[in-house]
């Protein structure tokens, strides 16, 4: 299975809804990575993390949350293959990594009536989300216009 295309983004998930919505649309799945400690967890969780349990797991209301002990910092590459299979695009509120992984990523904001801005360094691009959601089925969705393959 292929890795899933990457993006920070600044804002709180309910300013990507329509993007969301338009992906699902699409057939795809859309990934929401924190990068942060959660907080607050359920003391219960914590404790049966810090007790060696592989993950803590609570369900209930139409969710789930886990809880996973890690032996050090995060690292992106061990997060997308262990939470973020089948997922197309992972938006990334903020920044880290155990290498610096999420600062040479483009960052996606709105950019008003259902359009949205990627920048880079040098450079950026305003895509509907129709348009967006179309180009994850490309290899170099992301990319500057000028990296982007050919179709």
């Amino acid at each position: 299975m292929k890795a899933p295309h990457l993006a920070r983004v600044e804002e709180g998930p309910e300013t990507f809804a329509g993007l969301a919505e338009t992906i699902a649309a699409a057939g795809l799945r859309l990934g929401w990575l924190e990068w942060r400690r959660p907080e607050p967890l359920p003391a219960s969780l914590t404790a049966a993390a810090g007790l060696g349990a592989l993950r803590a797991v609570a369900v209930g209301g139409g969710l789930s949350a886990a809880v996973k002990p890690i032996g050090g910092p995060p690292v992106l590459a061990d997060l997308l293959r262990q939470h973020f299979l089948g997922c197309s695009l992972v938006l990334i509120h903020g920044h880290g990594g155990r290498y610096g992984e999420t600062a040479g990523l483009p960052l996606l904001a709105p950019a008003g009536e259902g359009s949205y801005r990627l920048a880079w360094p040098g450079g950026e691009r305003a895509l509907t989300a129709a348009e967006l959601a179309a180009r994850l089925r490309s290899p170099r969705p992301l990319a500057p216009a000028a990296e982007t393959p050919a179709r």
